[in-house]
């Protein structure tokens, strides 16, 4: 078990942005996580927070998986205090952080993510994890599912994965598959580019538009400056940013102040009517 402080963090926040979706709350202060084959538990109280793992873990993969050393709370005071609408989305949001995520289940669960809610993507994509991912056990002796390699989607039918409730979004996931396992993509390549070559690239998958390769980029390659306009971001744009978000104030770091904007749209804004 690995205990830290931590400020800016908090787990269910994190949980609820609509970045990741194999993370899972257990009970009040507890959240499940699978990532890259491994399970972990995190519990939080106020600032403590508990990992269900060993310091060489931690250390190795967690730390960076939760961007745990990365200081947010510059980007908070970085805020224009003018921006009201801002202000409040950052305090609501403060414990938000981008995660370090699989580039190749991140370009999945965003193809899946089109014209769909949380809770379904979330379905789907256990759907999948349950039917075709490799079989591994916790250290409660429970078992769990790592996410399925492309290899093994690639050889699907293209509607094969209705049965996993994805819809018309099946054969986005099976092409885009075949495109990584037959080398027409290399995300091993993709992970060294920058923010607009790595965009530029996965335009090219099957399904990708603008708001998914974007999503991508954010959460699957860590580009902070990767701004996605889905329906919740183009609702803030038209009623408090008529003339742009202002992107140049926080240069770097536009997909930070998204996330903030997201939420707020999500889960706080409608409590404030």
């Amino acid at each position: 078990m690995v205990k830290r402080t931590i400020d800016n963090f908090d787990i269910g926040q994190i949980c609820d942005c609509g970045q990741c979706f194999r993370m899972m709350q257990k009970d009040k202060n507890t959240y499940s996580v699978i990532a890259s084959g491994r399970y972990l538990e995190v519990e939080q109280k106020g600032k403590e927070i508990s990992f269900s793992c060993e310091e060489a873990e931690f250390d190795e993969f967690w730390r960076d998986y939760f961007d745990i050393d990365r200081d947010y709370a510059a980007y908070m005071e970085s805020v224009n205090p003018k921006d009201g609408y801002l202000v409040n989305a950052i305090q609501f949001g403060s414990g938000i952080r981008i995660l370090h995520q699989d580039l190749w289940e991140m370009t999945v669960s965003f193809l899946i993510s089109q014209q769909n809610n949380i809770v379904r993507i979330r379905r789907c994509i256990g759907n999948i994890c349950e039917r075709y991912g490799e079989v591994k056990e916790n250290f409660r002796k429970e078992r769990y599912y790592a996410f399925p390699r492309p290899e093994i989607l690639a050889g699907l039918a293209e509607d094969e994965l209705k049965e996993c409730n994805l819809g018309y979004r099946s054969k986005y996931v099976v092409r885009t598959a075949r495109s990584v396992a037959e080398g027409e993509i290399d995300l091993e390549a993709v992970r060294d580019m920058g923010y607009k070559e790595a965009k530029a690239e996965l335009l090219g998958l099957y399904g990708v538009g603008e708001k998914v390769a974007d999503c991508i980029c954010l959460f699957g390659l860590h580009h902070l400056e990767a701004f996605p306009m889905d329906t919740h971001i183009l609702q803030a744009m038209e009623k408090h940013y008529r003339r742009g978000f202002p992107r140049r104030r926080y240069k770097g770091f536009e997909g930070v102040m998204q996330q903030y904007v997201f939420y707020w749209e999500l889960r706080g804004e409608k409590r404030q009517d």
